[in-house]
């Protein structure tokens, strides 16, 4: 909030990032690069997504990582994102593999990019999901 963004390196413990205990050849493919990870679920259906990319844990963050209770999501309005920063989830595929930078892992086709800060006017809409009471409530932003 004090920043005004998301930011791809935030001032947090290592130990409090996800796949952040790697050394850089092994970080997140989105992190070694520099970006924000972001979901995109337009037109998703797990079940055949489930099929192509059998080792992709996007179900293991959805809706909350059960050690965390609870998470918020944000909605992106993509026409606010400026170009080149944004990286669409199939054209991160396609970069990982040009790069061969297998060592990286991300979710392909679902996880995009958007590479430095993250700014607050891209937001639309944000919502806590809550292990303790099993509700979503959106959030002012």
């Amino acid at each position: 909030m004090k920043s005004g963004a998301i930011l791809p390196e935030p001032n947090i413990p290592n130990n409090e990032r996800w796949g952040a205990l790697a050394d850089r050849e092994h970080l997140p493919y989105v992190r070694f690069l520099g970006g924000v990870s972001l979901f995109e679920f337009d037109g998703f259906d797990p079940e055949p997504y489930q099929e192509r990319c059998p080792s992709s844990c996007w179900a293991y963050f959805v809706p909350f990582h059960s050690m965390w209770e609870r998470a918020v999501w944000i909605e992106i309005d993509r026409s606010k994102m400026l170009l080149p920063a944004y990286i669409s989830g199939s054209e991160l595929l396609n970069r990982w593999k040009a790069e061969e930078a297998y060592g990286h892992n991300f979710m392909p086709e679902i996880e995009a990019a958007y590479l430095g800060p993250l700014p607050r006017a891209a937001f639309k809409r944000a919502f806590l999901v809550c292990k303790e009471n099993a509700r979503i409530t959106e959030l002012a932003i």
